[in-house]
């Protein structure tokens, strides 16, 4: 059963060019530790939801820890704290 992950974010600041950075930069790179789709969601002025899809659980859960590191390194790079974060098993998509 297909499973995702959703992560909240807020930022001192938000411009263009950081979400340029990230969608060159950190898509690939969530991408690469076996997700099969991202979306990065603008929810408001200052936040972002990070919408992270994996094949299933086993693949989510194999790909924890580096997605943990590059929860970090965005936080390094960037003026943005995770506020949140959750998974589970998709139960209905369209």
């Amino acid at each position: 059963m297909a499973f995702s992950t959703i992560s909240h974010w807020t930022s001192s600041e938000m411009s263009d060019e950081m979400m340029s950075t990230a969608t060159k930069k950190f898509i690939p790179l969530i991408m690469g530790v076996g997700a099969s789709g991202v979306q990065m969601v603008r929810t408001g002025e200052l936040t972002v939801c990070v919408v992270t899809q994996y094949s299933d659980a086993a693949a989510a859960q194999a790909a924890q820890a580096k997605i943990a590191a590059i929860r970090e390194q965005v936080a390094e790079e960037f003026p943005m704290t995770m506020q949140s974060a959750h998974a589970g098993e998709v139960i209905a998509s369209a």
